[in-house]
């Protein structure tokens, strides 16, 4: 499953520095996958994008975000449930595609 940032953010992008895929994005900046740029998610706050989220699988043992936030407003996403095999699939398709 992927984390997902509320609207309890301060947007002070210590989440950003910590994601290994690219993952987190402004309010209202537009996001890349394989050189190809898609809508912001959203423009109230800093935002994950599911896609691109592996909860750092293949890269290390927990999710790097959620320690990093200084307000606790990245928590798990109870609407993109995946299992390891699934998110190691994201990683490869991720490292072949492009973040």
């Amino acid at each position: 499953m992927a984390v997902k940032i509320t609207e309890e953010c301060i947007a002070c992008g210590a989440c950003e520095a910590e994601c290994p895929n690219e993952a987190i994005y402004e309010a209202g900046k537009d996001w890349v996958i394989g050189g190809e740029t898609k809508a912001a998610i959203t423009d109230e706050h800093t935002y994950i994008v599911p896609d691109k989220c592996t909860e750092c699988v293949g890269f290390h043992d927990e999710p790097q975000c959620i320690p990093a936030c200084p307000t606790e407003a990245i928590i798990v996403d109870p609407d993109h449930v995946e299992t390891k095999e699934q998110l190691m699939a994201k990683k490869d398709h991720l490292d072949s595609v492009g973040r």
